[in-house]
């Protein structure tokens, strides 16, 4: 099993909204950042564990998700009248690509981006390197245990 860091604006798409959706499950499209696709595309399998990141307005790690089904092409990039529409790539020859994640656990407080720097382990956590901005990154079965253990003290 691996290990991921989704960053969302909760106003486009929350941890509530994941768990409000149809069997608490929903696809993860619109990325449009080549290593953040290579991720999803070549190396997120089933089951693996998913933490939740609010980016804007008080950002941190609020919940868990699960990796529901494996990459697919992502169809929002073929619809003009989708704000992720990229012409370069068609059904024929797909660009971006998505996975379904399914709501696994809400944080019952978050833990804020402010308070995971500093803390003992999660130095080298991609989150916190200085000009990270990618929105799906790799974490380390350490690091998501120390997140997960902030979140539940």
């Amino acid at each position: 099993m691996k290990y991921w860091l989704m960053k969302t604006e909760p106003g486009c798409f929350s941890i509530d909204d994941l768990a409000a959706a149809p069997n608490q499950t929903s696809s993860w499209d619109g990325v449009r950042n080549f290593q953040a696709r290579n991720f999803m595309r070549d190396d997120m399998s089933v089951g693996d564990l998913i933490l939740f990141y609010h980016s804007v307005k008080n950002p941190g790690v609020v919940g868990i998700a699960r990796v529901a089904r494996e990459s697919y092409p992502d169809h929002t990039a073929w619809n003009p009248a989708d704000r992720h529409f990229d012409p370069r790539s068609t059904p024929e020859k797909p660009l971006w690509f998505m996975v379904d994640v399914q709501f696994v656990e809400k944080f019952p407080h978050p833990v804020p981006l402010a308070s995971l720097r500093g803390v003992k382990g999660l130095e080298m956590m991609e989150l916190l390197k200085k000009g990270s901005r990618l929105s799906v990154t790799p974490v380390t079965d350490e690091e998501f245990k120390i997140v997960t253990r902030l979140a539940r003290q």
